[in-house]
């Protein structure tokens, strides 16, 4: 039963990010142009990155083995034009990216204010004001990030991920393989940490409703407050609201915290095998040095 409840959880988390991102297009479609250079320049930036372990398995295998100073001089300055490139388009898909999401976000929070300014007054007494307000202005921010990020590695992470098993398997099917295990254990962890984090998240956000609407109804009742004598109460109340936000924000701090660890050990242990597979690769004489350096 609990994992039919997790299967809804999540069938409707998607249905909500889909319908978000509906919204969000018709906002984003005035920048179509800048939303399709900027992913396209940090692919371009990725397809360069991938060619680099390949120059320096031909500098082992060539150069350094033969002792040939020119051809190691003509594969660095290969390297060289490859890191230029790359810087060039990776700034180029930023600017892109930047102009789309800050385009986006001004459009989308003068829609929103638009639409308070329609609201009747029993909906603005359902709704609050505190969170409005909130909407209006830390939420539009974080879309405008989470915009931002998108457009830079939404598809580029991908890219970079299928780009390498791609040349992982050019160079040796049998070693690529750990390759590929680390990717699916990875995404498994990952994806879980994300679908975990998302309803501690949810909670910190309807607690910082909570203490925005306590700071501006004592803001806006400071003299009734003092007329009553009501500082303590409202002291109480305040630091009650806080430190619940601090400890749901705590939580939810942990939960993505251990994205990056578990990130990091997932990975090095990849390479540990990877290593100790292709040491013994290279022993037999099935790859070579350089082959084993690419992977």
């Amino acid at each position: 039963m609990t994992d039919v409840v997790k299967l809804m959880n999540t069938i409707l988390l998607f249905r909500y990010v889909g319908k978000f991102l509906k919204n969000l297009f018709k906002y984003l479609k005035y920048y179509t142009v800048e939303s399709i250079l900027g992913p396209l320049f940090k692919l371009l930036e990725a397809m360069f990155e991938l060619f680099v372990p390949l120059v320096v398995a031909d500098i082992i295998d060539y150069g350094i083995k033969n002792g040939d100073k020119s051809y190691i001089f003509s594969k660095f300055l290969i390297l060289i034009a490859l890191g230029v490139i790359g810087i060039v388009c990776s700034i180029t898909a930023q600017y892109f990216a930047a102009k789309a999401s800050v385009g986006c976000s001004t459009k989308l929070r003068r829609a929103l204010f638009a639409h308070v300014q329609e609201l009747s007054f029993s909906d603005l007494d359902r709704i609050g004001v505190p969170t409005l307000i909130t909407r209006l202005t830390g939420d539009i921010n974080q879309v405008q990030s989470g915009l931002n990020l998108s457009l830079r590695l939404l598809l580029r992470s991908p890219f970079v991920v299928f780009g390498a098993m791609v040349m992982a398997f050019t160079i040796n099917k049998s070693a690529s393989l750990i390759f590929l295990a680390v990717i699916a254990v990875l995404a498994a962890v990952v994806f879980g940490l994300i679908l975990g984090s998302v309803p501690a998240y949810k909670k910190v956000q309807g607690e910082l409703d909570t203490i925005t609407g306590i700071t501006r109804e004592s803001l806006t009742g400071s003299r009734v407050i003092r007329a009553f004598g009501m500082e303590n109460s409202e002291r109480e109340k305040f630091a009650e609201h806080n430190g619940s936000l601090s400890k749901k924000q705590r939580f939810a701090g942990k939960i993505s915290a251990l994205t990056s660890p578990m990130t990091f050990v997932i990975l090095n242990i990849g390479i540990i095998l990877l290593l100790n597979y292709s040491g013994i690769q290279v022993n037999t004489g099935s790859i070579t040095t350089g082959q084993a350096g690419a992977l």
